[in-house]
């Protein structure tokens, strides 16, 4: 057996030890996820179609795609139709943010009472420009006692629903004003119930390697659950991740895009089984076909087909589809220009194409490039305060990190 193969084998030998992930609020309200393996929220992807075929697949938690606490209490209609939840979902998910305590915990409260969120995640991770200049975002955990604050009210606005709140961090600003270790300290003693790292600064956005070591710290520096983000591309990924950090489950975004079985067989590893999914392009076919059905439960043909317009790059990546296929795959406005596309492709390719493997272990998504420098507010670095801040200018609807 290779280096590689013997290396993999421990990893999945190891998965004994892998337990399922429970999140406990303060006053003792607990979401028991089985399968320790979370659905990252991320903007356009993860509404109720997507997080139900996730489910589907065999995600333990699915994170609604992320929404602002102050488009949230002012009643903005984008982000009320981006709380849709399917009633067989199993749990309701969502991750939030902002900047103001006060508005947080009132947009936690509406999630709570009138989303019936049974959890909710707080979001301090996101590397844009446009918001990292305003305070906002990856560089807001800077500002220690603003995010304590944001915390703290936070925890109790879900508390008082016995509904757990978690959150979700960046290593840091960049290497030499990291924040993980800190926000970390905070969410325990605030009461979050658990914390997800992205092992990567506000600087390296989505490029190069997510550093690993840095959950490891996290671990060890924290008695709540910590979540591990970054690089999982397959199984081994997450066991690997998991058998060197100590971290209790992984949370997954970039690695599922037209990948929703990536799911079903992390959660076979979960349970020290080798598996990996390589399905033929018959097979991936079926599944872009249940996944506009999804999606036209939640929003009609004409809105749900063309949603699923941009996945389509993602779920025939590496397959031989051929320029003018894929660019009318682009297209799609019915169920019956859908259907003849996919029978097209498969009479033409063969349904029992084998799914291109040179894909596996890949990056997928955004990547990009590291940033020379974070821009923030002049003076941002100056101290660790923040509680006078007005940074509501720095809430605006984009994805987190």
């Amino acid at each position: 057996m290779s280096v590689r193969g013997r290396v993999r084998s421990a990893y999945y030998g190891a998965v004994a030890q892998i337990q399922p992930l429970t999140l406990v609020s303060p006053s003792g309200g607990v979401v028991q996820i089985d399968t320790p393996v979370v659905l990252a929220p991320m903007a356009g992807v993860t509404n109720a179609a997507y997080r139900t075929l996730c489910y589907e697949q065999g995600a333990g938690l699915c994170v609604c795609e992320m929404i602002t606490s102050r488009g949230l209490v002012v009643g903005n209609v984008k982000t009320d139709s981006m709380l849709t939840f399917f009633d067989d979902e199993p749990h309701r998910s969502v991750q939030t943010y902002g900047t103001n305590p006060r508005v947080l915990a009132r947009a936690i409260d509406e999630l709570c009472t009138h989303y019936r969120a049974d959890h909710v995640d707080l979001n301090f991770g996101c590397p844009v420009p446009k918001v990292t200049r305003k305070g906002g975002g990856g560089v807001l955990p800077w500002k220690l006692d603003l995010i304590r604050e944001i915390i703290r009210q936070s925890v109790r606005a879900a508390d008082a629903h016995g509904v757990p709140l978690t959150v979700k961090t960046r290593v840091g600003i960049d290497d030499d004003h990291t924040t993980f270790l800190d926000v970390g300290r905070i969410a325990q003693e605030e009461g979050a119930a658990a914390i997800c790292l992205h092992g990567r600064t506000v600087a390296e956005a989505y490029a190069g390697h997510a550093h690993w070591d840095r959950i490891g710290e996290l671990v060890a520096a924290v008695d709540i659950p910590v979540l591990g983000n970054g690089d999982i591309w397959e199984p081994s990924d997450a066991l690997e991740m998991m058998a060197r950090t100590g971290c209790a489950g992984v949370e997954i975004g970039r690695g599922c895009l037209g990948r929703p079985w990536l799911f079903r067989d992390l959660a076979a590893a979960m349970h020290g089984q080798q598996v990996q999914t390589l399905p033929t392009l018959g097979e991936v076919a079926a599944i872009v076909r249940r996944h506009g059905e999804l999606l036209v439960r939640q929003m009609g043909v004409k809105h749900g087909l063309t949603d699923l317009r941009k996945h389509m790059s993602w779920y025939f990546k590496g397959f031989p589809v051929g320029g003018e296929l894929r660019h009318s795959l682009g297209l799609i406005d019915s169920f019956e220009a859908l259907d003849a596309l996919l029978a097209r492709l498969l009479d033409k390719a063969g349904a029992d194409c084998p799914y291109p493997t040179r894909e596996l272990g890949r990056p997928r998504g955004r990547q990009g490039t590291p940033r020379h420098k974070v821009v923030m507010p002049y003076g941002w670095l100056d101290d660790r305060g923040g509680l006078d801040l007005d940074l509501s200018d720095a809430e605006l609807a984009v994805s987190g990190g």
